[in-house]
């Protein structure tokens, strides 16, 4: 009778223990959302929108598979954890983002979370869109809003224990999201402070190029030294000293190469992971392509 109640009293303790596991889980991975005061009142600026869109290289991800050049969504991306559909972004208000507001948008694209609340995956590289300036979230929203609308409804994502793997991103936001905003460093030119907004920001070029934690986290102690590539074969090369390796002469060598790729004899800038970005890249003024370039030449 004796150990009937011993074990009674233990499996009480341990039902006890895992409930206060899962209250605590629950209670730190909870989404911490911007509120309507934290989004300010913004007056909208297509073209800088599309500068934006086209240096985040929204399309890439976002193509439909009907049309490559309408972010309808649909395409799937594979990563190590599974099949991803990035959703459609235009304007659809039953498959889009129609009814989406700018608090919507400006928390998934700095705080990684749908309106719902759920955790988004950070394929989507929200960890970098953080960085930005909210004007400049805003003006991407206002550039979607004003492309045609396309009906096109998200496929589920094809990932393992998708419900239990959203939820646990709110504690892996405790490590893996920075919200600090981009600072310009006084002693640096202009241009190069622009270039590094546009790389570490909208471009989102550590994503792949920085190599991760045991955690999934960006290893800032290794900030653009190459690393493993997203989807899980390859890898992608470091952007540091890439004059000294010879793969540049300059700043302005590095412009021709996103200007014209291959066809100017830049190997590997026209196809392969960088095809899509020198594409996007390209579209963008030649000012703010020599500040990139100014910025990367300068990494050693």
């Amino acid at each position: 009778m004796s150990l009937y109640i011993f074990s009674k009293r233990k499996l009480g303790a341990l039902a006890l223990l895992a409930v206060s596991g899962l209250l605590v889980f629950w209670v730190a991975s909870a989404p911490h959302p911007f509120v309507a005061a934290d989004i300010p009142p913004h007056t909208a600026n297509l073209e800088n929108g599309k500068l934006f869109y086209n240096i985040g290289g929204c399309i890439s991800c976002h193509a439909s598979e009907a049309d490559a050049a309408v972010p309808a969504g649909g395409k799937p991306f594979a990563t190590p954890i599974g099949v991803l559909y990035p959703p459609n972004l235009t304007s659809d208000p039953k498959t889009g983002l129609g009814k989406w507001s700018n608090l919507d948008f400006v928390n998934a694209m700095q705080k990684g979370l749908h309106p719902d609340g759920a955790h988004l995956i950070p394929a989507f590289p929200y960890t970098s869109y953080a960085n930005m300036n909210v004007d400049d979230v805003l003006d991407i929203k206002a550039y979607l809003d004003a492309l045609p609308p396309v009906k096109n409804a998200s496929k589920q994502h094809d990932v393992m224990a998708l419900p239990i793997i959203r939820r646990g991103l709110g504690l892996w936001k405790w490590i893996g999201l920075n919200h600090a905003k981009f600072m310009a460093d006084s002693k640096q030119s202009t241009s190069w402070n622009r270039g590094a907004y546009l790389v570490n920001g909208p471009g989102h070029c550590s994503e792949c190029h920085t190599p991760r934690t045991i955690f999934m986290s960006s290893n800032t102690a290794k900030l653009f030294q190459g690393g493993p590539h997203p989807e899980g074969k390859g890898k992608v090369p470091s952007l540091r000293d890439l004059s000294g390796r010879g793969r540049y002469k300059d700043a302005k060598d590095l412009v021709l190469a996103f200007q014209n790729g291959e066809e100017l004899g830049y190997d590997k800038m026209s196809s392969g992971g960088m095809g899509e970005v020198r594409k996007n890249i390209s579209k963008l003024s030649e000012s703010d392509i020599a500040a990139i370039a100014e910025y990367v030449m300068s990494l050693k």
